[in-house]
């Protein structure tokens, strides 16, 4: 059996996944997705994670209790530059971002709603990351 890509491996993924939030993981994949369309995405740590020249930047973590993470990240090697506050890689005008770290940061969703209401500030961000980490 060939090794499915990264695309086949998260629709693979989601055609096989059950979770409360489903509709809202789907929805926030097409958003990331649609930001850039150098983006990639493969699984990484059991969940759909999303690439940027090669290097993972924004990972799903699907573990939580009516609600998900999307986790925003510098992958394994750091070479970003810290210049927003509290040396975070930039200042978050969107106040989506919850720091958890100052190279990582979460934003949680919690209905469709919710991730419709973010939609916009959540396409600033995955762009604003995506320039800043690369």
């Amino acid at each position: 059996m060939p090794k499915l890509d990264g695309h086949q491996q998260v629709v693979d993924y989601l055609n096989h996944l059950d979770h409360p939030l489903k509709k809202e993981i789907e929805e926030a994949r097409r958003i990331i997705l649609g930001v850039n369309e150098q983006i990639t995405e493969h699984i990484k740590w059991n969940a759909p994670s999303f690439c940027f020249n090669g290097d993972d930047r924004v990972t799903f973590n699907l573990q939580g209790k009516g609600f998900f993470r999307i986790v925003f990240h510098c992958g394994v090697k750091k070479k970003f530059q810290a210049v927003g506050q509290a040396g975070t890689i930039f200042e978050d005008a969107t106040g989506l971002l919850e720091w958890a770290t100052n190279d990582r940061a979460i934003v949680k969703i919690y209905s469709l709603s919710d991730i419709e209401d973010k939609k916009e500030k959540l396409e600033e961000v995955v762009t604003r990351w995506l320039q800043m980490t690369s």
